[in-house]
């Protein structure tokens, strides 16, 4: 299971004894760094980064009614996970 938003903020608390509302405020401003230079790449070091991607255009089905759609090119934001993470968790 999925731990929860309120039990990050819980643990991180407790390890570093700082304030739940501090720790929020501080996650809070990570994600809105983390927004504004996606566009450059973001790294959290030892966790993974975020780079934007570009797709090319592809044909693909809707699967409701097998019809076949053209999907036009993009660009997303994708998140790397780290070497440290992936050997940490598998």
């Amino acid at each position: 299971m999925a731990i929860t938003k309120s039990e990050i903020f819980k643990t991180l608390s407790d390890r570093t004894g700082v304030s739940k509302p501090q720790v929020s405020e501080l996650l809070d401003e990570l994600a809105k760094l983390a927004h504004q230079e996606a566009a450059n790449g973001f790294t959290i070091p030892n966790i993974g980064k975020l780079v934007l991607v570009d797709r090319a255009a592809r044909m693909g089905r809707n699967p409701a009614t097998g019809e076949q759609i053209h999907i036009p090119a993009k660009r997303v934001v994708k998140f790397r996970v780290a070497k440290a993470c992936k050997d940490a968790v598998l």
